[in-house]
């Protein structure tokens, strides 16, 4: 890399130490990376906790894959002819190969006073991604999901959100919150928690 045109050894080591860092993110990233058909960010995070490798996944039926909440047939369709099709083979042989993380690594367990409660947070937020408001929130103790479900504590509703979701927390009677109550959550969130009389 160094012999390369404007590259020189400083700007070579710089290179080799990103490709190193990118091969430690979390397998989700890679997940999310790979391209597949109706495989978004959230469906990534949700297939990464699930099946906690790229082997368990790859070898996921059809009708296993339906079996998790939020991964309908379109979905399952999508993966189990991504990792059927024999073009794939030799490039998710290559990341092997290249020790990329290809490994859900269990989240630490934190205590809080958000512990017991979960969150689903959809739409665009103001002033931090969807992601650093899910980091906050575990931090807390909170756990976060994809999808919303019977066990659903609040669902946190920004900017443009996903209307099947919306409409599912609707029919459960899940908690709907705006930015503004997400961010008293964060910043008091013993009103929040479970003993509140809150789910």
């Amino acid at each position: 890399l160094a012999e390369l045109d404007r590259m020189g050894e400083k700007s070579a080591r710089n290179v080799i130490a990103e490709i190193d860092t990118s091969k430690r993110r979390p397998f989700s990233n890679v997940l999310f990376g790979l391209g597949i058909r109706h495989v978004g960010e959230e469906t990534a995070r949700l297939l990464a906790a699930h099946f906690g490798s790229l082997t368990a996944l790859a070898n996921a039926t059809e009708a296993v894959l339906t079996s998790v909440p939020s991964i309908g047939p379109r979905i399952a369709e999508s993966i189990e002819a991504f990792f059927s099709d024999d073009r794939n083979r030799p490039f998710l042989d290559k990341l092997r190969a290249a020790d990329v993380r290809l490994v859900e690594e269990p989240a630490a367990r934190v205590d809080g006073p958000l512990t017991g409660t979960i969150w689903v947070v959809t739409g665009t937020l103001e002033g931090m991604s969807r992601t650093d408001a899910e980091a906050k929130l575990v931090a807390l103790g909170a756990k976060t999901a994809a999808s919303v479900t019977k066990t659903t504590s609040y669902l946190v509703v920004g900017a443009e959100p996903g209307s099947a979701k919306l409409e599912r927390a609707r029919t459960l009677g899940t908690l709907v919150i705006d930015q503004t109550a997400l961010n008293d959550a964060l910043e008091n969130p013993a009103a929040y928690a479970p003993e509140q009389g809150r789910p």
